[in-house]
């Protein structure tokens, strides 16, 4: 770990507030929020950050996007109006970075503590575009820009990145979606202990949310959250939390 980086507390609370930001629920020490958005005074905020795909509405140029078939940039079966990019190369990979790099300073300048970067399994999406090394690659440097910029850095899901993601790559904790619902837990604790923050979403649990808390490998910062993570106050709202 970087040492001018602090990585988010492992007591408390933890909310997940991609879909619109607003007051956390009482006991919160740590919140993930929208580059776009704003940290929480007084609680430890983390960055969210589309590092390996477009973010919606947000033009890239075609060079730096994996093509598909008929040429048009490829996109993310679950998310169609994201694109991958082109990590293939070490050209490629710089370019990228070097685009991102506006979002890392963002962040920092906003006050955030740590920054996440999402889709770092797109190479499993890329139709052999680039591989998991490629996808290493350019996490690495993504997170030596974030250490220089003092954020504190999570590995998203890619249980099959083992202790890579830590002692490679440099990773400080990890952001799990549904490690409970995939038996995935394990894998990301036995690398980042307590410094796991796990999502499992209302419409697709394992059991009841006491039994997904009572699980000896659920991390003790899970939460249960809608879907579409839509802001308190929405009538889709859900929160639950171990």
């Amino acid at each position: 770990m970087a040492s001018a980086v602090t990585p988010p507390p492992t007591s408390g609370g933890f909310d997940y507030q991609l879909g619109g930001a607003y007051p956390p629920p009482d006991g919160t020490t740590v919140v993930e929020r929208d580059s776009t958005s704003d940290p929480v005074d007084g609680i430890y905020s983390i960055c969210y950050v589309n590092g390996f795909q477009t973010q919606p509405g947000v033009e890239w140029p075609r060079d730096l996007l994996v093509p598909g078939d008929d040429g048009t940039p490829l996109v993310d079966p679950g998310w169609p109006d994201e694109h991958l990019l082109d990590l293939s190369t070490p050209a490629q990979r710089d370019a990228a970075a070097a685009r991102q790099q506006n979002t890392i300073d963002l962040c920092a300048r906003k006050g955030f503590r740590a920054v996440e970067f999402d889709n770092l399994d797109s190479y499993s999406r890329s139709r052999g575009a680039f591989t998991l090394d490629d996808a290493v690659a350019f996490a690495t440097d993504l997170t030596t820009r974030a250490h220089r910029a003092r954020l504190a850095v999570a590995q998203k899901n890619t249980a099959d990145l083992e202790s890579r993601g830590r002692d490679e790559v440099g990773f400080d904790f990890a952001v799990t979606e549904e490690c409970d619902r995939f038996d995935e837990c394990a894998a990301a604790t036995e690398v980042y202990g307590p410094r796991v923050f796990d999502i499992e979403y209302t419409d697709d649990l394992r059991g009841s949310v006491a039994d997904i808390c009572a699980r000896s490998a659920t991390p003790a910062m899970t939460v249960v959250r809608d879907r579409d993570l839509v802001p308190r106050g929405d009538p889709a709202y859900r929160y639950a939390r171990c």
